[in-house]
């Protein structure tokens, strides 16, 4: 987040949470702070299948998110893919 507007970023992302809590491809959506840098954030995301991926990427709430990005954030977002491998959830599941 841009200096002094952690807070206002902040709220943006959990109100997002709360939007993307409705995705029913959406299998997880954690949104992080760092403890030790106030205005570095991180979400955890994982979904059904790309096509659920591609549902969120389609959507109002998330543009409008991106679309505040300039105002709020110091730096550009990283996003980053991985394929999972294995879980506790799977092994607990097991």
């Amino acid at each position: 987040a841009r200096p002094g507007r952690e807070a206002e970023l902040e709220a943006a992302l959990r109100e997002l949470v709360g939007k993307v809590a409705g995705e029913p491809g959406a299998v997880a959506y954690t949104l992080h702070r760092a403890p030790d840098v106030p205005g570095r954030f991180f979400f955890y995301e994982r979904y059904r299948d790309e096509a659920a991926v591609a549902t969120h990427m389609a959507t109002p709430y998330l543009k409008h998110v991106l679309d505040l990005v300039p105002e709020l954030c110091a730096t550009a977002p990283v996003v980053l893919s991985y394929a999972p491998l294995v879980s506790i959830d799977e092994l607990r599941k097991s």
